[in-house]
């Protein structure tokens, strides 16, 4: 690995070519940890992070957020990075109406909407690996998942049509076009490491103009590595040609961007031996 002033850029044909070397399965996203507690620890500790932020997205009854009777707005979350559909299912279906899936590697997105489309004639079940048998209100269409494929350095959340094609749609049908409609979450996980810090800025620029209001949020939720003595550091894996930050990298990426930082934590619960885990909460400067 390499790191300071002459670390490599990531280099998006070799990330997705190694990418597409791997299994479509939870096994092959998470780098052989599908079959443990990372992916039920990831997801839970991941829903209680946006449910701390948006108390009002929780189906259920709470002194921070009662029931509402009255009919509200249908809530949209975007799912970059997003592999098979796992952060789909058992992070955000459970919390929100509709979701935007974008996953660059054909394969990988090819598998999520199988298991979307093989999900509209199912009923979700839920155990400690997740949702079992369906994904969350696709097979009774209250809920929806469209399917985009598109590296992040081509996409723009306020516009998917410009770059990139809609593969398919589950559950729940709009009477009109919401394609362009704006997201409450911008999800984003285990894959900013494949943008440069100049294309990690201009995206993150592009998702602000993507939020609908100032309470939506982008999650950014990646790997750290350590700090340098002097500060910030970055390092590079020539396996996958991705980049993994430090905590000071991020935090200078996100001012460059203009976004505030309004929560962060680590995720705990992870298996030993790997990199640490923090989730960043942002929302644009008011």
């Amino acid at each position: 690995m390499a790191s300071s002033s002459d670390v490599p850029e990531p280099d998006l044909k070799d990330g997705i070519e190694y990418w597409s070397t791997q299994p479509a399965s939870l096994d092959g996203v998470l780098g052989g940890f599908g079959s443990g507690s990372l992916p039920r620890v990831d997801a839970l500790g991941s829903r209680q992070f946006l449910m701390n932020l948006l108390p009002e997205l929780s189906t259920v009854p709470s002194t921070l957020r009662p029931l509402q009777t009255h009919k509200s707005m249908r809530t949209r979350a975007l799912d970059v990075g997003a592999g098979i559909g796992r952060v789909t299912a058992d992070v955000l279906l459970p919390l929100v109406s509709d979701v935007v899936l974008l996953e660059p590697v054909e394969r990988f997105i090819n598998e999520a909407l199988a298991r979307g489309n093989a999900s509209v004639g199912l009923t979700a079940s839920h155990d400690e690996s997740g949702y079992k048998n369906g994904w969350p209100g696709i097979a009774d269409r209250s809920k929806s998942v469209s399917f985009y494929q598109a590296p992040l350095q081509d996409f723009d959340p306020s516009r998917p049509h410009e770059s990139t094609r809609l593969l398919g749609r589950v559950g729940f049908s709009p009477l009109e076009d919401d394609a362009e409609s704006r997201f409450d979450v911008i999800w984003c996980q285990w894959c900013l490491g494949h943008l440069s810090d100049v294309d990690l800025v201009d995206f993150l620029k592009r998702s602000q103009s993507a939020l609908r209001g100032p309470r939506s949020l982008i999650v950014v939720k990646e790997n750290l590595c350590s700090e340098h003595d002097e500060g910030p550091r970055t390092v590079f894996d020539e396996q996958d040609s991705s980049l993994t930050r430090s905590d000071g990298a991020y935090k200078n990426i996100f001012a460059e961007a203009g976004l505030s930082l309004v929560r962060e934590q680590v995720q705990h619960g992870l298996p030993a031996g790997l990199y640490p885990v923090k989730m960043y909460a942002l929302r644009r400067l008011k």
